[in-house]
């Protein structure tokens, strides 16, 4: 698939399926090396990439990512992490005391490494890749970071898998501009402007079926019940605060 750069945004698709096409280093370094140039918190570029081609590899992270079709079928996954390790060791080899192992460091790491992320889908996609963020990365970080052997301060963030499209894939649904725009202060909704807002995405066939074979009456109680519950939400939240704690960015204590 190749993207038109004027249309890109109006067509750009999520692809899960993968041909058995193979992707060079030398197209995924030239991506990497553009991406690299996304800005960055004081020139810091406070991330890393990890690319796993190897079968063998690919097959131990995708438990970590639930198992599901874009992880397995993929010829490539790419995990995207905060990385401070690099840094603090230059400044180790430079007399420089630093003193980035805190949840502000880890935030400003965090925040690079999400930039530098979709600066490389987007290169990605307009070299005609296909790309699928998998939403897990932060579930079961610990079993990442076993596998691709991360060291302290480096934390694993996105993970994208990666490879020359095998179908059209899908364009997701969105929000009306007007449901994220504020001008000068945040505007709080009605109840009939968020009903509108959500009204596309509602009346979707797919959303039908949803609430349909999950048994409910709305499709937010979908996400509220099913996609993201509140026990989930709680066990995962602790299972990553633990890991980054315990690999080198302690949280304030009140």
């Amino acid at each position: 698939m190749q993207y038109d750069i004027n249309n890109y945004w109006q067509n750009r698709r999520t692809i899960r399926k993968y041909s058995d096409l193979e992707v060079s280093d030398s197209l995924l370094e030239t991506i990497i090396e553009k991406a690299s140039h996304a800005p960055t918190t004081g020139n810091m570029q406070l991330y890393s990439v990890i690319i796993t081609r190897d079968a063998d590899k690919r097959k131990a992270l995708a438990p970590a990512h639930f198992n599901q079709p874009a992880a397995t079928g993929a010829p490539l996954l790419l995990t995207f992490c905060a990385d401070f390790n690099r840094f603090c060791h230059w400044c180790d080899i430079s007399d420089a005391d630093h003193g980035y192992d805190n949840f502000q460091s880890f935030m400003t790491a965090i925040i690079d490494t999400v930039i530098f992320t979709q600066q490389f889908v987007t290169i990605a996609e307009l070299e005609g890749l296909g790309c699928c963020y998998l939403g897990t990365t932060t579930y079961n970080a610990p079993t990442i970071a076993e596998v691709l052997q991360l060291p302290q301060r480096v934390i694993p963030v996105c993970t994208i898998s990666v490879g020359v499209p095998a179908d059209d894939g899908t364009i997701s649904d969105r929000l009306p501009a007007k449901a994220i725009l504020h001008h000068e202060t945040y505007h709080i909704p009605s109840d009939s402007e968020v009903a509108e807002y959500y009204a596309y995405k509602e009346s979707l066939p797919e959303s039908a079926g949803f609430i349909a074979e999950n048994g409910k009456k709305t499709l937010a109680q979908v996400f509220t019940d099913v996609r993201y519950t509140r026990k989930n939400n709680e066990y995962f939240s602790q299972l990553y605060h633990d890991f980054i704690e315990n690999h080198g960015f302690p949280f304030p204590k009140q």
